[in-house]
C-alpha cells in the first residue's frame, strides 16, 4: 500500500509533465486530421479498424471498446465514414446481427498520409516522451514494509538485529 507521504514532487512533476506531452501529441494530431477533411474521432475509428489487423475485422463492438464510446455512439460514427466512402460494413458470416467495418482505398489513401505525420512527429516527442516515462517509473513502488524500512535506514532510526 502506498502512502501519500511516499510521493516527491519530482513524482507529481513527472506525470504533470507526461500528461502534457500527451495532450501535446493528441493537439497535433487533432489538428492534422482536421487538416486531411477528418474529426478527430474519425481518424481515430480509421485507424482502430487498420490497426485491428487483416485477421481481425473490426465490428462496431470492438470500434466502441477501442474508442471509448457507446455502441451507438460507434454505429453514428461509422455510418458518417460510411457516406464519406471512406470505410464500408458487412455482415458477419457467422452472426448476420454483427457488422463488420473495414477501409475503402480512399480510407486507406487518407489513413496512410496522416500515419505519415503522426510518426514523423512521434519522432520528435520520443525522446521528451521516454525521458518522461523513466522519471516516472524510476522509482520503483514497493511494499509498505520495505518502504519503512527505507525511510527509517534514511532517517537514522532503523533498529538493527543485535546477536
Amino acid at each position: 500500500m502506498t502512502d501519500i507521504k511516499d510521493f516527491k514532487i519530482t513524482d507529481y512533476q513527472a506525470l504533470a509533465e507526461f500528461r502534457y506531452q500527451i495532450r501535446c501529441f493528441l493537439r497535433f494530431s487533432e489538428k492534422a486530421a482536421r487538416e486531411a477533411g477528418l474529426e478527430p474521432q474519425h481518424h481515430q475509428l480509421m485507424l482502430a479498424v487498420k490497426g485491428a489487423g487483416k485477421e481481425a475485422r473490426p465490428s462496431i463492438a470492438y470500434i466502441a471498446e477501442r474508442l471509448q464510446l457507446q455502441h451507438h455512439s460507434a454505429v453514428e460514427l461509422v455510418d458518417r465514414l460510411v457516406k464519406r466512402g471512406l470505410i464500408r460494413k458487412s455482415r458477419g458470416d457467422a452472426d448476420r446481427r454483427e457488422v463488420l467495418v473495414e477501409l475503402t482505398l480512399r480510407g486507406e489513401r487518407i489513413l496512410t498520409q496522416l500515419t505519415l505525420h503522426h510518426r514523423e512527429e512521434l519522432r520528435t516527442l520520443a525522446p521528451a516522451l521516454v525521458g518522461t516515462l523513466s522519471k516516472m517509473m524510476g522509482r520503483p513502488r514497493t511494499s509498505y514494509q520495505v518502504q519503512k524500512k527505507e525511510r527509517a535506514r534514511a532517517d537514522g532510526t532503523e533498529r538493527r538485529n543485535s546477536r
